[in-house]
C-alpha cells in the first residue's frame, strides 16, 4: 500500500510450563523463554513499528513482573545491534513467562507513555499484572465518560489501553482470586469492539484471550513444556513449532507451571474477522484462521484477471507496489498471459528519520524508483493491494509515465473501494481521508460502471482503474461473507458502535478537525 494505513499493534506471548526454575540475573537456563519474545516480536514488526515492550515473570527475584518499553522499532527498544547491551536486557528481563507488543497508534498519540505492555502493580500477586492488547475499542469514548463520572477515578492517558486495564482490575476486585472466564466474560460484556489480549499476573498466571467475533487473528502452539501465542503464525513457525492452532473467538487459554487450559467465556453472535489481515496487514507467509495469506492474495490476483478487458499485447507488463501487491500481481499476470516484473524499486536504505518531515511527494521520490528497462514504451498493469488516500499512488503513476517512460498506467487493485472509516483497529477513522467516498456514496456490489471507473482514473492520472468486486473478496479469503468484517467496503457494521462511529464520520466529514471519530465523540 503507497499510503499504508497501520493496525494498532501485535502480541506475542510465551510460558515455561515445566516445573519452576530458579532463573539467575544471568538468565541462563532453556527455561528462560522471555529472550524469545523480542525474535516473535521481530515476525511481526509489519504490524507495528512506533513502539516495542516485554513484560517478564520471575518469580525468584523482588520485581516478580519487570516491564521494558520504548519508542521505534524493537531492533531500537532491544538494542539487537549491540549484542552487550541486547544480552544484559535480556539477562535483566530473564523469565519463565513473558507477554510482548509492537504498536502503532491507532488511537493515543506517539508516546512512551502509550506503549505496551501497561503493567499495574498491587500487593496482592494475582492483581499485580502486566497486559498488551491488539484492536480496537469501539465504546471507548463511552466507556471512558462513565469512569470520569465517577469522581474516584483519574486517567492518564487517552487512549483505550486505559480503559481496559480499568476494567480488568475491576473485574479482578475481591478477596478472592477469580475465575478468568468470568473475568473475560465481564470485559467481552462491556466492550464494542476488537481485542486479542495477553494478560501476566505476578501470581504465575498467562492468560491470552479473543474477543467472540474474532476480529483479530491469535495463534497458538505447545511444544514440550514450552507455550507460545502471537497475533499470526509466522513468530511460531520461525521458532519451529509444527502444531500451530487457532484461539477460537470467544475463548482464553490458561497458562502456568501446571499446564495449560481452554476456556469458553462467550458464545459468538457472529464472527467478523478482519478481510484486511488477508489483505495487507498479515506477513505474506503467515496462515490467518486457517487460511493462508499468500494464497489469498494470489487468488484475488486471479479474480482480477478474470475480468480484465483491456487488450493484451506484447507491450503489456503487470508490476507490483512493492511488496505486499506482489503476490495478486504474479498470479494476475500468469493468467493473462503478460510478464510480472519488478519495475518500481523500493528503496529498502530510507529510513523512517531520514524521510521525517517531507512532503508526501518527496517521500514517494526518495522511496520509490521507477525502472525505464521495464516501463519504458509499455502499457503497464500497476497492481496495488489497495487504495485508502491515494495521496502517493498519484504521484507513483506520475513518475511510471515521467521516469519510468510508460506509454498507459492501468490500476488494478486486490480489494474493492474502501468507502467508510474501521472502528476496529486500522487507522482510517475519517470520511474525508478516504479517496473513493468523493465519489461513490455506497458500497457498489459488481465491477464499477465504467464511466465512474473512468472518474476515478483520471482524478488518479491514470489510465484505467478497476478494483476487485465485494463478491469476490470472500472467495479469495476462502470465508463466508458472513464471517468477515467488511465495514470498510460495504458501509455494514457487525457491532452498534462501529454503526454509529460510521455515522458520526459521515456527519463530520466536512469539519477540518483531523482527530479520530471515536476521540471526537467524547
Amino acid at each position: 500500500m503507497l499510503d499504508p494505513v497501520h493496525e494498532e499493534c501485535g502480541i506475542a506471548a510465551v510460558c515455561w510450563m515445566g516445573r519452576s526454575p530458579s532463573i539467575s540475573e544471568a538468565g541462563v537456563g532453556e527455561e528462560n523463554v522471555a529472550a524469545l519474545i523480542p525474535r516473535m516480536l521481530m515476525d511481526l514488526q509489519n504490524r507495528g513499528q512506533l513502539a516495542a515492550g516485554i513484560t517478564s515473570y520471575n518469580p525468584h527475584r523482588d520485581q516478580i513482573l519487570r516491564t521494558h518499553k520504548g519508542l521505534g522499532n524493537v531492533g531500537e527498544v532491544f538494542r539487537t545491534n549491540h549484542p552487550g547491551k541486547y544480552q544484559s536486557l535480556m539477562n535483566r528481563y530473564a523469565g519463565q513467562a513473558a507477554i510482548g507488543h509492537v504498536r502503532y497508534a491507532t488511537c493515543g498519540p506517539d508516546d512512551v507513555n502509550y506503549a505496551q505492555p501497561l503493567e499495574r502493580e498491587h500487593g496482592r500477586k494475582w492483581k499485580w499484572y502486566s497486559f498488551c492488547f491488539n484492536g480496537n475499542i469501539a465504546n471507548y469514548a463511552e466507556l471512558r465518560e462513565q469512569l470520569l463520572a465517577r469522581k474516584e477515578y483519574h486517567l492518564v492517558r487517552d487512549n483505550d489501553t486505559e480503559i481496559v486495564m480499568h476494567h480488568l482490575s475491576r473485574e479482578l476486585q475481591g478477596d478472592a482470586k477469580p475465575d478468568f472466564a468470568r473475568v473475560f466474560k465481564g470485559l467481552d460484556r462491556d466492550f464494542d469492539g476488537a481485542f486479542c489480549l495477553a494478560l501476566l499476573s505476578a501470581d504465575g498466571d498467562l492468560v491470552v484471550a479473543r474477543d467472540s467475533r474474532g476480529f483479530r487473528p491469535l495463534c497458538y502452539a505447545v511444544r514440550g513444556d514450552l507455550f507460545a501465542a502471537a497475533s499470526e503464525s509466522l513468530p511460531l513457525t520461525n521458532l519451529d513449532f509444527e502444531d500451530i492452532r487457532t484461539l477460537e473467538p470467544g475463548s482464553l487459554i490458561h497458562v502456568g507451571p501446571g499446564g495449560m487450559s481452554i476456556h469458553r467465556f462467550a458464545e459468538s453472535p457472529r464472527r467478523a474477522h478482519c478481510f484486511f489481515e488477508w489483505v495487507y496487514f498479515s506477513n505474506v507467509a503467515s496462515t490467518i484462521n486457517g487460511r493462508s495469506v499468500y494464497l489469498s492474495r494470489r487468488r484475488a490476483g486471479e479474480e482480477l484477471a478474470k475480468g480484465e478487458t483491456v487488450p493484451l499485447g506484447p507491450d503489456c507488463v503487470a508490476v507490483p507496489v512493492p511488496d505486499t501487491a506482489k503476490a495478486a500481481c504474479d498470479a494476475m499476470a500468469a493468467k493473462l498471459g503478460i510478464p510480472s516484473s519488478e519495475g518500481l524499486i523500493r528503496n529498502r536504505s530510507i529510513g523512517r528519520t531520514f524521510i521525517e518531515g517531507k512532503s508526501r511527494k518527496e517521500k514517494a521520490m526518495r522511496k520509490y524508483t521507477p525502472l525505464p528497462e521495464v516501463l519504458a514504451g509499455k502499457r503497464v498493469f500497476l497492481v496495488e493491494d489497495s487504495i485508502v488516500r491515494s495521496t502517493t499512488l498519484r504521484v507513483i503513476i506520475r513518475m511510471l509515465k515521467e521516469k519510468g517512460q510508460a506509454k498507459e498506467v492501468h490500476v488494478r487493485v486486490a480489494c474493492p473501494p474502501v468507502i467508510a472509516p474501521c472502528a476496529y483497529g486500522i487507522d482510517m477513522s475519517t470520511v474525508k481521508e478516504l479517496f473513493a467516498p468523493r465519489f461513490i456514496n455506497s458500497a457498489v456490489r459488481g465491477d464499477l460502471p465504467l464511466e465512474l471507473a473512468s472518474k476515478l482514473a483520471a482524478d488518479l492520472g491514470a489510465t484505467s482503474l478497476r478494483y476487485l468486486s465485494i463478491e469476490a473478496l470472500p472467495r479469495c479469503i476462502d470465508l463466508a461473507e458472513r464471517d468477515l468484517c467488511m465495514a470498510c467496503v460495504s458501509g455494514e457494521y457487525p457491532t452498534p458502535w462501529g454503526q454509529r462511529l460510521y455515522e458520526a464520520a459521515l456527519r463530520d466529514r466536512g469539519i477540518e478537525d483531523q482527530k479520530r471519530t471515536y476521540e471526537r465523540l467524547h
